[in-house]
């Protein structure tokens, strides 16, 4: 922000301030009158060793406060004829790498009393309050005690300075500024001679009157900050009254604020405004119906990172006409500002800088942009701006900066751009352009600095070239180069335009398809940073090499071979994805500036060294496919922040060491595709911020633990399919509200898919969020990692890089769960993945399940699924992959919508009750399936009366039988008297029987034989 301030109102008020000072010290001296000789008060020299005294100094800079004369001391000026200290200047210059003074400020400075300038800024006093005797210096003009850290109150005994011009308390962006609170501002009244005031960073939300009536008390106030002070009230004081005493105010600035409203009207009545800064303070459009004629003087508008809106474009438009002989820096970044870029940008005569990046401007760069002839620096980034760069660009002859990245611009780079001899960056990423750049668009550039030209990889069409003769030495010596993505010469890197650059700082040349080998002169260069990653670069690295500063390099995606390197003051390493053999070097913890090393998808074999645990900065540590084997270390315990570790598809064996979860910083955590076996250590519990978790296709046994529900609450990712767990889905999962990849596939669980799970709440909204950490802020930025995992989707294996932050899956496949689809699962409407395949599952497919809106793919084979297709399943348009094949699913299969797409029979195959297309079964006519259903449910009946008549006749048999033969096996008297019962039963039917067969016998004797035989027949 303070580079874009303009700095005459500043100048201003110090060349008024010089003057005053000079008044009052200055004096005439005559040869004879001694006064040089003379030295300092001494009642003044001894105030300010007690001050000295009370004050911490560790670096020395109040060592030459020593002798006599006090006027010599360092910091300190007298009056030339009184020898009064005048001056005391204390301010850390060296404040980036020194805190300098600290300690108590004591009063004894009291004693000097013509004391009319005191800086104390850019200290470090660590909290203090600000003393209230500071109120006490009558003669006191200039007050300085920004970026001190102070904290407390700021004291209404400032107030009493009513010689005060200058007064400068911000607290900057310390941990201590946080403390700083103002209640009121009254006490702003008694400094009427005021033409700075900054106050920013202080707290001043509890104000209790508004905030603007005590400084429009101010008539002479010049500059007035209030930057990052929690304002909330944008004070429409003036509104209704307005009138404004603030005559002579030339700089405003209240950024950082949150006013979330529109921008007063009494702002654009001070007609000698020159500056108004206004960035991120939540400012709303409509911009009001004022004259901007008031704001002809104008010079600087700060309005970026706000939310003005289309209304934008009006102000652009009415400061064209009113301020165009005035305005010189325009920021209106950030807005939202949307439409084609208005042809009144040309009538800003003196404009030197615009930035209107991060908005929505489409359409083509306006022609009348040439008429800006005094433009320095112009920011177009992040809009959609298209067609191509007018050729008119080239009169811009006092441009310094072009920034026309991450827009739609389509056509070929203009040879004029060449003309732009004061150009000392142009960045031209992520456009579509066409053609060629070549020598001739560098012709005149011979101050350019920064050159970028990193394109989008997705380009279909015809890639870019950058093409220049390999003899060609080009007229600049740059600091920064990129070009990514299109094509240069294979042997670029051995080109003069390259060996020529000897300033380089920044080199990155990904993806432009050379052909070489890396050439010893580019390791001698003082980089920070070098980029070569995803070309056909081939041959060895260098053993060793200590480079200047902590380095980033990206080597990744070629053909590089040898033995892995061993370089000293490197900070980020990728060397993935190459032909890399060999073990790790042994004393690779000697690269302790080591903050990220990726090395995956190599040839290294061999264990881990045991030095690597000396890599106490460690952030990021990609070991991945490669040939290592062992068990992973168990010393590791000096490392103190791991961020990600990704050990997977290797050969490791044992179990996952304590020192993985010590730390609770480490967010990934990738061992997948190993041999490690065991249940899983108590240890992980320790990692409350794992955000992604894959143990799959290992041998890990036991439970799933019920503490990942409980104590691994940041978990969104959590693979551990392919191995040997047991038991159930543990129902505390459904705790974990961020969870949106589950996949515990192909293990051995049992029991029921718990109905919670449709509590997980980020299957039901939609996550945008890109996860991954990053070395910088910018959009070119390298990444640090990036996560990536491997799924099972629509039947295949896929690996899912940038987009696995909204990819949805649950897989529960090839395990041994039964019971029902629980109806609770159709409440996660963004899930894209449902595999419960290879299960006992039974009951129908749920009825609501249309309502999983985002359901790409459905398996449910393999189960024992009975009933109908539910027909809401045909409301699911985005359903690209289902397999219902192999269950006792029933009746006909849906036609409408996506089923009208799945044309394969076999995902239906095994399912003997479904019917129709794509099936050789035809579904019955209306009567016929009337008829069949009559004749299904007497068969139903009657199997169901037999069902019955077997269950009565097992439960009756025991029952009959304990409850008479075990009373009497249990009751003596029962038993006797039942014995007695059958004892006399008997004898009773063998008396009968006997008795009557003597009857009969005789009957026999008296009828005769044939006689019986003759009336048995009759009988029958």
């Amino acid at each position: 922000m303070a580079s874009r301030k303009t700095t005459v109102p500043l100048l201003l008020v110090l060349l008024s301030l010089l003057l005053e000072f000079l008044i009052v010290k200055a004096v005439i001296i005559h040869p004879h009158d001694g006064y040089l000789d003379k030295a300092c008060i001494e009642g003044e020299r001894k105030a300010l060793l007690e001050f000295k005294h009370g004050l911490e100094d560790p670096s020395g800079w109040l060592s030459s406060w020593v002798g006599a004369d006090c006027c010599k001391w360092r910091g300190l000026d007298c009056n030339n004829q009184t020898r009064n200290v005048v001056k005391v200047d204390l301010r850390n210059r060296d404040y980036r790498y020194s805190k300098g003074l600290g300690g108590e400020i004591s009063d004894s400075l009291l004693h000097l009393k013509y004391l009319s300038y005191l800086d104390l800024s850019s200290n470090g006093f660590q909290g203090i309050r600000i003393p209230n005797f500071l109120g006490s210096f009558e003669r006191l003009r200039y007050l300085n005690l920004s970026n001190a850290e102070f904290g407390g109150t700021i004291p209404p005994h400032l107030g009493n300075l009513s010689q005060l011009r200058y007064l400068d308390l911000n607290g900057g962006y310390s941990y201590y500024s946080l403390t700083i609170g103002i209640y009121s501002l009254n006490w702003l009244s008694g400094l009427p001679l005021l033409k700075y005031l900054d106050l920013g960073n202080a707290n001043l939300s509890k104000v209790t009157t508004n905030w603007m009536q005590p400084v429009n008390m101010l008539p002479s106030l010049l500059e007035l900050h209030f930057l990052s002070c929690q304002l909330s009230d944008f004070s429409h004081y003036f509104d209704p009254n307005p009138f404004v005493n603030l005559t002579s105010l030339q700089v405003i600035d209240l950024s950082y604020n949150n006013f979330n409203t529109t921008l007063p009207g009494w702002l654009f009545n001070i007609t000698t405004l020159r500056g108004l800064y206004l960035h991120n303070a939540r400012i709303k459009g409509p911009i009001p119906y004022v004259n901007l004629q008031s704001l002809r003087t104008l010079i600087t508008l700060d309005l970026s990172r706000n939310d003005i809106g289309s209304e934008g474009i009006e102000l652009v438009n009415g400061l064209s006409i009113c301020c165009n002989n005035s305005l010189e820096e325009l920021y209106l970044g950030f807005n939202g500002l949307s439409g084609e870029l208005p042809d009144s940008l040309g009538n800003f005569n003196n404009l030197r800088s615009l930035d209107l990046s991060y908005n929505s401007f489409d359409g083509p760069l306006p022609n009348s942009i040439q008429h800006v002839t005094n433009l320095e620096s112009l920011d177009l980034s992040k809009n959609t701006i298209s067609g191509s760069i007018p050729t008119e660009i080239g009169n811009l002859l006092w441009m310094k900066r072009l920034d026309l990245s991450f827009n739609l611009m389509n056509r070929t780079i203009p040879n004029s751009i060449g003309q732009l001899r004061e150009l000392t960056e142009l960045n031209l990423d992520w456009n579509s352009w066409e053609g060629v750049i070549s020598e001739i668009h560098f012709s005149n550039l011979s101050k350019l600095e920064y050159f970028s030209l990193h394109l989008s990889p997705k380009t279909k069409k015809q890639p870019f070239r950058f093409h220049v003769r390999p003899e060609w030495i080009p007229p600049f010596n740059l600091k920064y180069i990129d070009i990514s993505n299109c094509y240069v010469s294979p042997k670029f890197l051995s080109s003069n335009c390259l060996k020529t650059q000897k300033r380089l700082e920044c080199i990155v040349l990904k993806n432009v398809g050379m052909l070489d080998t890396i050439p010893e002169w580019l390791w001698k260069l003082d980089l920070f940073r070098l980029d070569l990653s995803r070309n056909q670069l081939y041959g060895k690295l260098p053993n060793t090499i200590s480079f200047s500063s902590n380095e980033l390099v990206d080597l990744s995606f070629n053909r590089l071979t040898g033995r892995l390197p061993l370089w000293f003051n490197v900070a980020g390493l990728f060397l993935g994805n190459n032909l890399f053999s060999g073990p790790i070097p042994l004393n690779i913890g000697d690269s302790s500036s080591l903050e990220v090393l990726h090395v995956s998808s190599n040839l290294l074999n061999g264990s881990i060294p045991s030095s690597m645990s000396k890599l106490e900065g460690l952030m990021a540590l990609d070991l991945s496919n490669n040939h290592l084997s062992g068990k992973i270390p168990k010393n590791w315990n000096d490392l103190h922040i791991p961020l990600a570790i990704d050990l997977s598809k290797n050969k490791f064996t044992g179990g996952i060491p304590s020192w993985m979860c010590s730390m609770y910083s480490v967010s990934w955590l990738k061992l997948s595709d190993n041999k490690l076996s065991g249940e899983l250590s108590p240890s992980l519990q320790n990692c409350t911020r794992l955000y992604s978790l894959d143990l799959g296709n290992n041998r890990f046994s036991g439970e799933i633990p019920k503490w990942m529900g409980e104590r691994m609450l940041s978990l969104r990712q959590l693979r551990l399919r392919g191995n040997m767990f047991t038991g159930d889905i543990p129902k505390r999962l459904c705790g974990l509200s961020d969870l949106h990849i589950l996949d515990l596939a192909l293990n051995n669980l049992s029991g029921t898919i718990p109905n919670c799970l449709g509590n997980l709440t980020d299957f039901t909204f939609m996550n945008l969020l890109a996860i991954g950490f990053y070395n910088d802020h910018d959009d070119n930025a390298h990444t640090v990692f990036s996560d990536h995992m491997e799924l099972v989707v629509k039947g295949q294996d896929m690996e899912f890089g940038s987009i696995l932050p909204i990819v949805n899956l649950i897989d529960f496949s090839g395990n041994n769960l039964w019971g029902e689809i629980p109806k609770g699962i159709t409440n996660l409407s963004t899930l894209g993945t449902l595999n419960l395949s290879h299960n006992q599952l039974t009951g129908k497919i749920p009825q609501m399940i249309g309502t999983m809106q985002g359901l790409e793919t459905l398996d449910l084979s393999c189960n024992r699924l009975s009933g109908l297709i539910p027909p809401s399943m045909s409301s699911i348009t985005s359903l690209s992959h289902l397999n219902l094949s192999h269950n006792l699913l029933s009746g006909p299969i849906p036609l409408t919508n996506q089923f009208s797409t799945f044309n394969d029979p076999s995902i239906y195959e095994a399912n003997l009750g479904l019917c129709g297309i794509p099936l050789s079964a035809n579904c019955s006519t209306p009567n016929d399936q009337k008829h069949k259903d009559d004749h299904d449910g007497e068969e139903y009946e009657d199997g169901l009366y037999m069902t019955w008549f077997f269950i009565s006749m097992g439960l009756g048999f025991p029952v009959g039988f304990w409850a008479v033969c075990g009373n009497l096996a249990l009751n003596k008297s029962w038993r006797h008297a039942y014995f007695r019962f059958i004892d006399e039963a008997m004898d009773r039917l063998h008396v009968f029987i006997m008795v009557n067969m003597v009857r009969l016998k005789r009957k026999i004797e008296r009828v005769g034989f044939h006689g019986w035989k003759e009336h048995g027949s009759a009988l029958r």
